[in-house]
């Protein structure tokens, strides 16, 4: 696993993780966030499934327990992949990890959030995506085999 700890205005010991997961046919599954101002960051963007991390919590137990808490999912092939620091706006050093899912995204019991859909990469070009969570996607996307 590589890290990119770039400072952050307002360093942060806080951890989390976020999963790009994608279905067979390369779509990766998006998380329109609420629009809860000062409430969670991002509001109102287009992110990953993913959280905070609980105290003393690894990553990959955060992301696990994310994915179930906010959409009802498990994804068996989940691997980490990197950390990047969320430097504009939580301050977090959040893991990346990457796994795979088939199923229909409309049915997932949505527990947080307005909404979940799956994106072609080529469409991701006009979402409101936090900046640290586009370059995240960028990097996996660029480690897939051709």
């Amino acid at each position: 696993m590589r890290s990119d700890t770039t400072a952050s205005p307002q360093p942060s010991t806080a951890r989390g993780a976020v999963a790009v997961i994608t279905n067979r046919r390369g779509e990766l599954l998006l998380h329109l966030r609420d629009n809860l101002p000062g409430v969670i960051a991002w509001p109102d963007h287009w992110s990953l499934l993913g959280g905070g991390a609980d105290d003393g919590e690894s990553p990959v137990a955060a992301i696990v327990r994310e994915l179930d808490e906010e959409a009802g999912l498990t994804v068996a092939d989940l691997a980490e992949l990197f950390e990047i620091r969320d430097v504009h706006g939580s301050g977090q050093i959040i893991t990346f990890f990457s796994g795979s899912w088939d199923g229909d995204e409309t049915r997932l019991p949505l527990a947080e959030g307005v909404k979940l859909q799956f994106f072609a990469p080529e469409h991701l070009g006009i979402l409101t995506i936090p900046p640290f969570i586009r370059d995240g996607i960028h990097r996996c996307l660029a480690a897939r085999p051709a």
